[in-house]
């Protein structure tokens, strides 16, 4: 599923000099993100429910592999 027009930049994207921008569109069941500097790209678009343990998981603390 794509979700056409509404996009908007997200409040987590670096303010500074644009180079970590994130946009946002959602409808009342799906949510979507892109990189606004390869909108070639595509994005994910996830369903309602599964957008906030996507975020948790992005958010807690996992080691990195060298």
């Amino acid at each position: 599923m794509t979700i056409s027009g509404g996009w908007r930049k997200s409040s987590y994207s670096d303010g500074g000099d644009g180079n970590n921008c994130v946009e946002v569109a959602s409808s009342p069941t799906h949510i979507s993100l892109r990189d606004t500097k390869a909108l070639h790209r595509g994005g994910l678009t996830f369903s309602a429910p599964a957008f906030r343990p996507f975020l948790d998981h992005l958010k807690s603390p996992r080691p990195r592999t060298p």
